[in-house]
């Protein structure tokens, strides 16, 4: 009698296991796709479009503090060149009129930078955008896992299996659910740590951009460039960390060793997270940014 109980409970709580081990998989590789779709959305938003009300602040600190400091800045760049330009030419004793066209036409460059200063970070952000998207089409198309064939592999291989093993099992994916929680923290960080990065660049702009007009001080504006294409290239690069992240897990064998295939997703979960906090570091040493 008490054996039959015994063994009822036993089926139950195997029956039970397996489901949820079942379920705890499921969601893993179905969430893959959906997060690589989320940090597109994310990381592939402009400054002004991830939340308006702090680009709002942000450029009218901008205008009000910075664009006045940069037209003393400009201003003095501007008659720098021109003393330069006259000592050059032994005090004028040596007269081309080609020098003054050519000093008019870089003046005009430099106040049209400054003027359009805004547009410009934003045509740089809005490329990154681009990417980014591109990259999240690719990629979600690209990675897609057949959950029903995987699974029922797997149902096979749990069904095998005793109660001990399931229990083990069970902890082991109960711990490579909550790596995937855990890395929906980190992408998170990354991303608003990236996005308040690109708001401090867009406060400063006007000031970097009045340098470029001078020989030696337009290795600030040049800096700054190169810093923020890093800043919108990195978007790519962090939805390239993902899509070989969802290649990678995707190709784990659930029908074979289960436990050997959870340990496999947990370490690619571990090295993306260390990806996705390199990819700025790699971006800035791509464009050699300082």
């Amino acid at each position: 009698m008490f054996t039959g109980i015994f063994d009822a409970i036993e089926e139950w709580l195997k029956e039970l296991l397996i489901q949820t081990i079942h379920e705890n998989v499921a969601t893993m590789f179905s969430d893959i796709n959906a997060r690589a779709g989320d940090i597109a959305a994310q990381v592939g938003q402009t400054p002004m479009e991830w939340n308006s009300g702090i680009f709002r602040m942000v450029q009218s600190l901008s205008e009000t503090v910075m664009v006045p400091i940069a037209g003393l800045i400009i201003t003095a760049v501007l008659c720098y060149e021109l003393i330069t330009l006259v000592t050059e030419r032994n005090n004028l004793n040596d007269k081309d009129t080609w020098m003054f066209f050519r000093y008019f036409v870089k003046m005009w460059i430099a106040v049209w930078i400054v003027s359009n200063t805004p547009q410009l970070v934003t045509a740089v952000f809005e490329l990154g955008k681009y990417l980014a998207h591109s990259a999240g089409r690719v990629i979600s198309g690209e990675t897609s896992v057949d959950l029903n064939e995987m699974l029922a592999g797997m149902d096979e291989t749990l069904g095998e299996m005793d109660t001990g093993p399931l229990l083990t099992l069970w902890v082991e994916s109960m711990a490579a659910k909550l790596c995937m929680t855990v890395i929906s923290v980190v992408i998170t960080v990354v991303i608003y740590g990236r996005m308040i990065e690109c708001y401090l660049y867009t406060s400063v702009a006007p000031v970097t951009f009045a340098t470029v007009g001078n020989r030696e001080w337009g290795q600030i504006g040049t800096n700054y460039f190169k810093s923020i294409f890093a800043l919108a290239f990195q978007a790519f690069l962090m939805m390239l960390c993902v899509g070989i992240y969802a290649a990678m897990v995707s190709s784990v064998p659930l029908s074979q060793d289960l436990r050997q295939s959870l340990l496999q997703i947990i370490i690619c979960t571990v090295v993306l997270c260390y990806s996705l906090m390199r990819t700025g570091t790699f971006a800035r040493s791509l464009f050699g940014a300082r």
